[in-house]
């Protein structure tokens, strides 16, 4: 491929004489392949200069680190040492598949990215765009799936995907903005148009040292890596959308801000009405109606941020708002799978306290039974939020089953241990198949069933394997074993 040596250059504080030749790029040293450049990188569980010599063996022409040149370094492998490795990898990775759709948006936040990422995708496919999403459930076109792992790919996979999309005649493209995604640089090179908040909640401290230091990393996507003027979505209904407001005015971004809290696009009022629920918005000096074929005060604010991206563009108000009447909800976020007679049973991707609250809070008006909830928590993660959604499930539903999530190296039964802490009288079944199909079968007409936490997931984390497990697979197993529907 054809690599602008002078820009390579500038990033990697060479001349472009030794740019010249290089033919791809690597943070792995097991993929490195002659005449490449390996970029050392820093991580919490190793230091990639300690495999400096491997990649020159591999046949690396050139390695990047942040220290000094790595001893035992052939002579004839090149070193540059730059400020910030990982950044210098996404700027680097973006002059090696340099085409990006000509729009990008970007969102961030605790909750919703995945359904805000798809509905503005939606959006822009609605008003005549070639548009495509890309996070947690992979990349998403008007043609189908490609699901991923990452809610933010590694840069070299995010930029050959870009250039990738560009080439197939994508336009418009909506990116999730995680937090570890935007901390480690992942982002740094993207030609963004535009970004977007959610909201602020308990997530990642075991990545991060605080929520203060959380929504730092999140901020990154406004005060760093948005271009001066760009416009900023901000839901201000969401937790902490002051910060991230005035962190906007202050860069001197476009604000453009929606909710029932919000100056651009407000949320006058929100009746459920026959699946789903009627919008009264506010937009500039004109009210509009509009009916979202979706349930949740979640879902419609999400829906209002997607809505903001079009709107902040110059998209037509009108042609926004009949948008907002045709989408349709993202796998795994309150998925409605199936009902046992009346009583119905969803799939939901909350792993987080606010999140899980939030769904047993849309649940329970529309329920007029027993509100069921199957959940755990993952293993290797945040140990602290493990009695608060015990306590939250446990003040919110009427019958609460604790169950295995992704266990990962960690001992399944101390991680329900955690949980049951603060949930008394909940009942413990490990087994999350068995766990399902006990709820199923408890379900009486009026009753409502959520099960909690994986979500779109295909498999469970167990040790250091992934085994195949769906919730949505064992939910309707044991629907059809109780006689229900399956949808």
């Amino acid at each position: 491929m054809a690599v602008d040596a002078l820009r390579l250059a500038a990033i990697l504080g060479l001349a472009p004489g030794e740019v010249a030749g290089l033919t791809g790029l690597a943070a792995d040293s097991r993929a490195v392949r002659p005449g490449e450049v390996f970029f050392a990188l820093s991580g919490s569980k190793a230091d990639g200069a300690t495999y400096a010599v491997a990649a020159a063996e591999a046949g690396a022409a050139l390695v990047v680190g942040e220290g000094a040149r790595p001893a035992g370094l052939p002579a004839q492998t090149a070193y540059a040492r730059v400020a910030d490795a990982r950044q210098a990898l996404a700027l680097a990775a973006a002059v090696f598949f340099p085409r990006q759709p000509a729009t990008i948006v970007a969102v961030t936040g605790t909750a919703g990215k995945s359904s805000v990422a798809d509905f503005t995708r939606q959006i822009f496919a609605y008003l005549g765009h070639e548009s495509a999403s890309l996070g947690t459930l992979g990349v998403i076109t008007g043609k189908g799936a490609h699901y991923g792992s990452l809610t933010t790919p590694d840069p070299v996979t995010l930029h050959r995907t870009l250039d990738q999309l560009a080439g197939e005649g994508i336009s418009h493209l909506a990116v999730e903005a995680s937090s570890h995604g935007l901390d480690q640089r992942r982002l740094d090179g993207i030609r963004l148009t535009a970004g977007a908040f959610t909201n602020l909640g308990r997530d990642h401290l075991d990545y991060h040292a605080s929520l203060d230091e959380y929504l730092a990393c999140k901020l990154r996507l406004f005060d760093t890596l948005l271009p001066a003027g760009a416009p900023a979505i901000v839901n201000m209904d969401g937790e902490r959308a002051g910060a991230v407001k005035a962190a906007c005015e202050a860069r001197g971004l476009k604000l453009f801000t929606t909710g029932a809290r919000g100056e651009h696009l407000r949320l006058l009022g929100r009746e459920t009405a026959a699946f789903g629920q009627r919008l009264d918005l506010a937009f500039g000096r004109h009210a509009h109606r509009a009916h979202l074929p979706l349930i949740g005060a979640f879902q419609a604010e999400n829906a209002l941020v997607a809505a903001g991206f079009a709107l902040a563009l110059g998209a037509a108000p009108k042609q926004v708002m009949d948008a907002l009447e045709t989408l349709k909800g993202v796998p795994g976020r309150l998925e409605r799978v199936g009902a046992r007679g009346t009583a119905p049973v969803f799939v939901d991707y909350a792993h987080k306290p606010e999140a899980l609250a939030s769904v047993l809070d849309t649940l329970r008006p529309a329920t007029a039974g027993r509100l069921i909830v199957a959940f755990g928590c993952g293993g290797d993660r945040d140990r602290g939020k493990r009695p608060i959604m015990g306590a939250i499930a446990t003040e919110k539903a009427d019958v609460v089953i604790v169950t295995d999530d992704n266990p990962r190296s960690e001992e399944a039964a101390t991680i329900r241990r955690d949980i049951l802490v603060a949930a008394p009288g909940a009942i413990e079944i490990g087994d999350r198949a068995r766990a399902i199909g006990e709820a199923v079968a408890m379900l009486k007409d009026g009753d409502a069933l959520v099960i909690a936490g994986k979500g779109h997931e295909t498999g469970q984390i167990v040790g250091a394997v992934t085994l195949p497990f769906s919730d949505h697979e064992e939910a309707r197993a044991a629907l059809a074993a109780a006689g229900g529907t399956v949808l």
